[in-house]
């Protein structure tokens, strides 16, 4: 917002938050919502509004969903009949209504202020020179309902001096009740998706149910909403016109996109953003968004643009990736893929092989163009794909080398890379990584930092010599923020009891499981549910994958003697009230986290065991005190991640005599009453194998979990040792469901499959 300096109140002013203005103010919301439309009550309001202003003039202008332009609905002033504004940085008006930012103007004549607002920003006087009337100072802010933008208000010429933050204040209470009115006057819907509802197309609870399949598959709610809901995409598209206000645009091969401005524009950043331009003339650039509210975005655009004026176009997120000519599935952020990368490598080799002499490949440069772009290419392929590790594994001879990408836990094969070049593209890799690239006959690790997107992506990397030369693996290590702890997926038992116990203020709480089970993920999310600006939480990690605002996040170092059991001891002179300790891995650690929890602290950890209940024999086979670490235990959290289902290709069956047998036998037959299921008449769902989940019938990855928590009673078995067999079947009479019961669990709820759940717990 901008605006000059602030006058201070006058004894007047006080009168503006009595009782009388109050009921003053009342009345004319009364008044405008009593009216069968807005332009019918405006002028017997116009006094009351211009007084309680304290205004000399306003004018209310109103954008239609066909509307190009804000046009004056109402104004003071008869000197001029009707105002037409574009969406624009040149006016005031037509700024406000393009970034839906309030201005507070003191002196609409001063170049300077208007110029440190927009460089483009100008005052037309050509209405004063018409009119008469001098203005002076302005409040100018957007009409809106909710986050969708109807119209601007622009109150002129504060009686007394310049406008101040108290007026600005009453006038969004006017502009928010011009809002609700403009509203009802266009027909307008409380939300992008209620014209579907309304329309009986589909119902409130499918709708949410929708949103969180879409959230889940990391894929738009408008996808799932076509292919699950089967809604065409013209009525996808009519909802959204009627909660923009903004006309609706369909993708349309013929339209000719302005070539001229793509050529200024990062294609990659238009598919992430999900804008582009579709037309353009000497006095307006055309824009289609998904989310025409969304401010931050259209100030992008009008930086990225500084075009004069705008118009906006809503459109689905598929149809703004067909104009840019990819699916929403593949978003290529370059134009070569790898499929021609390699038939370059390959038609390089056919040259070596001609002079059969396969020695001649070690002259390969790790630097030549197309090594270079077949690494680039494979960690954009890696992240596109959502996979974990990517594996470039040697062959025999001139046996071409395999790459694979670890996708949901399973590998896949993406592409062979000729052996004249394993060796090369190998050594791009250590290039990158800082490694040795002449060191062949010992492994090394390192790291490197690529930007996607916008996004920090950082790799591991391992090289390790084979008998069939050197091999590399590359761990994608995504960069972010927490996730939310609803998102876990966690039972309504486990749930409810993880809330409960990490709101005690000491002891220690454990989440447990092999490499690549989400362990990290569970802790930043239970994290991010505490994090309060009461509670000091520090963490010591190996290595920083999620940060969050609030936390002082440590990366530990082993190799200079700076280990989580020496993060540990620093961080007890610091003060915490929560320590996240990355890994228990030796007895030191494990002894300093419960004394730690024994003085006041609330510490998290993980560990790599199978179950919940081993989890305790484990630690005590360490050496801990029996006493001291029954006293300090919280609760052991296990987890697994067994593959998803493709939500889009999944496909319904009733469960065969043998499947539910199998079911009831691994749940327990006494027990599976619980899930609230009619075996004769239980359906559950299959793999089928789309373009989406890439023909494997499965996409994305589910928590399974197991909570032991560490009731009285538990305390007394772990103080004298027992043996697991006697902690599980303590935890189970207590409410602990196994990883297999709650993968089940998960298979009836149409999540998961057996074969699935079978692959993760045994």
């Amino acid at each position: 917002m901008a605006r000059t300096a602030i006058c201070s109140e006058d004894p007047n002013d006080l009168l503006r938050t009595s009782l009388e203005y109050q009921t003053r103010l009342n009345q004319i919301y009364k008044l405008l919502h009593e009216a069968h439309n807005f332009m019918d009550v405006l002028p017997d309001l116009e006094k009351d509004l211009l007084s309680l202003l304290r205004a000399e003039r306003l004018t209310i202008y109103q954008k239609g969903r066909g509307d190009r332009e804000i046009v004056s609905r109402y104004k003071t002033g008869r000197e001029i009949k009707e105002i037409r504004l574009p969406l624009s940085t040149t006016s005031i008006a037509g700024y406000v209504a393009l970034t839906q930012q309030a201005l507070r103007i003191d002196d609409v004549y001063d170049s300077k202020a208007l110029a440190s607002i927009h460089a483009n920003l100008t005052f037309d006087s050509s209405f004063d020179q018409r009119s008469g009337f001098r203005t002076r100072s302005m409040i100018v802010l957007p009409i809106k309902f909710g986050d969708v933008l109807l119209g601007v208000l622009q109150i002129i010429n504060r009686i007394g001096g310049p406008f101040t933050d108290q007026d600005l204040v009453h006038a969004r209470e006017i502009a928010r009740v011009i809002g609700q009115k403009f509203r009802y006057d266009l027909g307008g819907t409380k939300g992008p998706y209620d014209y579907l509802v309304q329309t009986k197309r589909i119902t409130p609870e499918k709708l949410e149910e929708c949103k969180k399949v879409a959230a889940a598959q990391k894929t738009t709610l408008t996808f799932v909403l076509m292919n699950e809901m089967k809604i065409p995409a013209e009525e996808i598209g009519a909802s959204l016109e009627l909660y923009y206000q903004v006309p609706y645009m369909k993708y349309d091969p013929d339209v000719e996109l302005p070539k001229a401005l793509l050529k200024r524009l990062n294609e990659a950043y238009l598919r992430s953003h999900l804008w582009v331009p579709v037309g353009v003339d000497q006095e307006k650039v055309i824009v289609l968004i998904d989310n025409p509210t969304d401010t931050n975005r259209i100030m992008e655009i009008q930086k990225v643009l500084n075009a004069r004026n705008y118009e906006f176009r809503v459109g689905l997120p598929e149809d703004i990736l067909k104009f840019l000519g990819v699916g929403l599935e593949i978003p290529e952020p370059e134009s070569v893929n790898l499929e021609d990368l390699v038939g370059r490598l390959e038609d390089e080799a056919a040259v070596i092989a001609d002079e059969q002499d396969i020695a001649l490949a070690s002259t390969v440069s790790e630097n030549e163009a197309t090594v270079v772009q077949i690494v680039n290419r494979l960690v954009l392929d890696a992240e596109r794909l959502g996979a974990s590790d990517i594996h470039i594994e040697p062959a025999r001879g001139k046996v071409p080398a395999t790459v694979r990408m670890r996708v949901d836990g399973v590998c896949r094969p993406v592409l062979k890379i000729p052996a004249s070049h394993i060796r090369a593209v190998v050594a791009r890799i250590k290039v990158v990584s800082r490694l040795d690239i002449a060191e062949r006959r010992k492994p090394q690790d390192g790291k490197f930092m690529v930007k996607l997107r916008g996004k920090n992506l950082e790799l591991r990397v391992a090289t390790i010599p084979t008998v069939h030369g050197e091999g590399a693996v590359l761990r994608l290590l995504h960069s972010g923020g927490a996730l939310p702890f609803d998102n876990l997926n966690l039972s309504e038992r486990n749930a409810r009891e993880t809330k409960e116990l990490v709101s005690h203020p000491h002891g220690i709480f454990l989440v447990v499981g092999p490499t690549g089970s989400g362990k990290t993920t569970t802790l930043h999310a239970i994290l991010g549910h505490i994090n309060t600006p009461e509670r000091k939480i520090w963490t010591a990690e190996d290595p920083v994958e999620i940060t969050q605002e609030g936390l002082q996040q440590v990366q530990v170092e082993p190799k200079i003697g700076f280990d989580f059991a020496a993060a540990l001891r620093a961080f007890l002179r610091a003060d915490p009230d929560v320590i996240l300790i990355g890994e228990i891995r030796d007895q030191e650690t494990a002894h300093s986290a419960i004394e730690a929890s024994l003085t006041g602290h609330l510490v998290f950890s993980t560990l790599h065991t199978n179950s919940a209940p081993e989890t305790v024999t484990r630690l005590l086979d360490l050496g801990l005190d029996p006493m001291n670490f029954a006293d300090a235990l919280l609760g052991v959290l296990a987890q697994r991640l067994s593959r998803t289902l493709c939500s889009f290709c999944r496909k319904p069956h009733p469960a065969s005599n043998e499947e539910v047998h199998q079911l009831m036998v691994s749940y327990g037959q006494e027990m599976f009453p619980e899930l609230g299921v009619n075996p004769s008449e239980m359906i559950l769902q299959g793999p089928a194998g789309c373009d989406r989940c890439g023909g494997t019938g499965y996409r994305g990855r589910i928590g399974i979990h197991e909570l032991l928590v560490a009731t009285n009673a538990m305390k007394v078995v772990i103080a004298r040792k027992s043996g697991v067999t006697e902690i599980r079947n303590l935890a189970t009479a207590e409410g602990m469901r196994t990883l297999m019961q709650d993968g089940i669990a998960k298979i009836v709820r149409g999540f998961t499959d057996f074969s699935q759940l079978r692959r993760v717990v045994a």
